[in-house]
């Protein structure tokens, strides 16, 4: 694939850069993230791959713009209140980027969906609010072979990692987690609340891990979950081992 001269006006500063370069930009253009939610990790993120260029990108999520969203889901205006989550992203992408095929998905994720919706990503990035959900998303992620980039914000904390669970002695995401608890029970913002500015943070690393998958440049971030406390600030990174007992990764 060769770049257009508006392509390379566009990109020029991936292009500059020595660790992306043109044939990173071009793996941008050839790839394709799925995103879970379009919410408070889902709204950065989307809008920072659709302007990196990332070929195709999907959004699945069944929800609609509610008022109290607008303090972090920055994806989103006081005009988006009662449209559905998935088209307010398609339109924002199509206006960022004319690069990128998106498609939206306006249904829940499940077991019995999430292999479909999922296949064919490159990268899946993770951005929903409850165990139950992220718990499929890691399982389909593992059986499908597609790295996992899992984002989770709370109060004044963030939490990112990259899991790539099929792999010799790579832990997945329930090798972080466990599954000794009620999946369905997560702390939720509505409850515990959450400063918005965290939100921008974990969105935007998330989607810099997903690049970082794509193209390959600097350390190598799989197996690690990165916690940023706001409050400090201050930030501290788990090496996870894989459990051998782990029922979605293990031997």
């Amino acid at each position: 694939m060769s770049l257009t001269d508006d392509q390379l006006d566009r990109y020029a500063r991936h292009i500059v850069l020595r660790e992306i370069g043109g044939e990173g930009q071009r793996k941008l253009l050839g790839s394709a993230v799925t995103l879970v939610g379009a919410g408070g990790v889902g709204s950065p993120a989307l809008q920072y791959l659709a302007a990196a260029g990332v070929g195709r990108l999907r959004v699945i999520d069944d929800d609609i713009v509610s008022l109290d969203n607008l303090q972090r889901q920055i994806l989103f205006g006081t005009a988006d209140v009662g449209r559905h989550k998935a088209e307010v992203a398609r339109e924002a992408s199509n206006r960022l980027n004319p690069d990128v095929r998106f498609t939206e998905t306006r249904e829940r994720l499940t077991a019995g969906n999430a292999a479909a919706l999922l296949t064919g990503a490159e990268v899946v990035i993770d951005g929903s609010d409850n165990f139950a959900t992220r718990l499929i998303v890691s399982d389909t992620c593992t059986a499908l072979r597609i790295p996992l980039v899992s984002a989770a914000i709370g109060m004044f904390q963030i939490q990112v990692g990259t899991w790539r669970g099929w792999e010799p002695d790579r832990p997945c995401y329930r090798c972080f987690v466990g599954d000794a608890f009620d999946s369905d029970d997560c702390d939720n913002c509505a409850e515990l609340g959450v400063l918005g500015a965290m939100a921008g943070i974990a969105g935007s690393w998330a989607a810099m891990e997903a690049i970082r998958q794509i193209v390959g440049f600097g350390g190598e971030a799989v197996g690690k979950v990165h916690i940023f406390d706001g409050l400090a600030p201050a930030m501290r990174t788990l090496k996870i081992a894989k459990d051998p007992g782990c029922r979605a990764c293990g031997r």
